[in-house]
């Protein structure tokens, strides 16, 4: 199989002129990046509706598009904006301001919405069902607060409380199908363009799902909750790399024993849904579908214990050709085995191979060709800003360690020359998918980090406008042709 390379850029990182990335012009310009560049692959985050908090980890609703991604121009064409509040609408900010987005986005797309005649299709797509349960769940989250603020029959969605409160709420309601009507159109026309550029999608799945979201008010009986739908124990990991105080994430747990006497419907609706959407998936916490991490519900990370999954029978509902494992963290015995079993390729970083450990897995000779290759995921630092963290005589090992292993004729002498230095360490493993991540191609530091587990305010930040430069192209479109990608 020929050897490839990937771009980790998210969505919401695209310098686009209104705030925040969306599927509108700079996705198509990014993927005419890409496709200068050599680059075959476009690794997003997680797509959908963000809760609060704005990670793409955290959604109310698995299977929907995130608002925000809203190509404002394709409404203006459609005449449902109009040239001003296009305008207005305008924000070239260095960080994403996610506040502003809540209140005027929300406000702008309803006016959008106000003015939109219903076309037979649009009906058709309403009768059709498939954003139902979301826009539902979304009406009843706008009037009530949260979930557990439903009105009782509503909270456990008896049918008849459903049909009522969807009738006196109707125009609400249309407007989130609307919404996603809309969104998913504007992707789909990303998808395409992406496809006849040559240019492989590769989406991301949360292991778990938000409490309070469209996925558990419509499947409780698929979750660990109580009699009012509240977690009894909740997803999270042990201390590890990135965290000495473990994570506590929050999310409900999966009741397997009740998901296995339907099949593990929840699940194969699930895949299914993502894979249609993306052309190859990474499911996130991987090492969760062969044990995992229960916390009691109230309780902090590290009063969690260990509860076997079974990965196997989740893996055995689609093609697992198109997945990808991220089996990072905690691994033990019986994730390599699933892994090993299931074919999946794992994941490499190199950020995590200097720690002076010869048998280091990450260590660029022992990356193989069924797993792909990182220099850092969005829950690293940027390569240079990892660098710049370091004391004078801690970057002194590094670097030596770094040009131990490096492909020949690279060398790092001073801390700008990391990043350069691990794409090119990548792209030589035998892996057969190479990703480097926007920040690192553009050499950038830790201004331009995505996330910091364990902490807030992340998820903000964008890449320069106009960085995206011929220049650019054309030296990643050297190194790829140097390492046969």
């Amino acid at each position: 199989m020929k050897k490839r390379c990937g771009m980790l850029m998210p969505v919401f990182m695209l310098d686009g002129k209104y705030g925040i990335g969306t599927f509108g012009e700079e996705s198509f310009r990014f993927i005419d990046f890409l496709k200068k560049s050599g680059i075959s692959v476009w690794q997003v985050l997680p797509l959908s509706q963000t809760v609060f908090g704005d990670s793409p980890y955290s959604s109310t609703c698995d299977a929907s598009f995130n608002p925000y991604f809203c190509d404002l121009e394709d409404l203006a064409e459609k005449g449902l904006i109009t040239s001003a509040e296009l305008k207005a609408a305008e924000s070239k900010n260095k960080r994403i301001d996610y506040g502003k987005l809540y209140v005027k986005r929300t406000a702008l797309i309803k006016k959008a919405f106000s003015r939109f005649d219903f076309s037979d299709e649009f009906l058709d797509y309403v009768n059709g069902g498939k954003f139902h349960d979301y826009a539902c769940f979304m009406t009843a989250k706008k009037k009530f607060g949260s979930l557990y603020n439903f009105p009782r029959d509503l909270l456990h969605k008896k049918p008849s409380a459903v049909k009522s409160f969807t009738e006196e709420n109707y125009y609400e309601y249309l407007f989130y199908v609307f919404l996603q009507y809309v969104l998913e159109k504007q992707y789909l026309k990303v998808k395409d363009y992406a496809k006849k550029s040559g240019i492989t999608i590769l989406g991301d799945l949360p292991l778990y799902v938000a409490a309070d979201s469209a996925d558990v008010w419509a499947n409780p009986d698929c979750f660990s909750l109580d009699e009012d739908l509240k977690p009894t124990k909740v997803a999270g990991v042990p201390p590890d790399y990135f965290s000495a105080e473990g994570q506590l994430w929050g999310n409900p747990l999966y009741d397997y024993d009740q998901m296995k006497k339907d099949g593990f419907k929840f699940w194969k609706n699930r895949l299914k849904t993502q894979l249609k959407r993306y052309d190859l998936l990474r499911i996130d916490h991987f090492r969760g579908l062969d044990r995992f991490w229960a916390i009691p519900a109230g309780k902090k990370a590290t009063d969690g214990v260990w509860v076997k999954a079974p990965g196997k029978d989740v893996l055995s509902l689609v093609d697992r050709k198109r997945l990808v494992a991220e089996d990072l963290g905690v691994i033990d015995d019986g994730v390599k085995d699933l892994l090993k079993k299931s074919g999946l390729p794992g994941m490499k970083v190199l950020l995590f191979a200097f720690d002076g450990n010869p048998d280091n897995p990450y260590l660029p000779r022992n990356v193989g060709e069924n797993s792909v290759c990182y220099v850092g995921t969005h829950d690293n630092a940027t390569a240079l800003g990892y660098a710049e963290s370091l004391l004078a005589v801690d970057f002194a090992v590094f670097r030596s360690r770094i040009n131990a292993v490096a492909p020949e004729g690279v060398k790092v002498k001073r801390k700008s020359d990391v990043p350069r230095a691990l794409i090119e360490t990548a792209l030589s493993t035998e892996s057969r998918l190479a990703v480097i991540t926007a920040a690192d191609a553009l050499g950038l530091d830790d201004k331009y980090r995505i996330n910091t587990p364990a902490t807030v305010g992340n998820w903000t930040a964008r890449i320069p406008f106009g960085s995206l430069s011929e220049d650019l192209a054309e030296y990643l479109r050297s190194l790829i042709k140097k390492y046969g990608r």
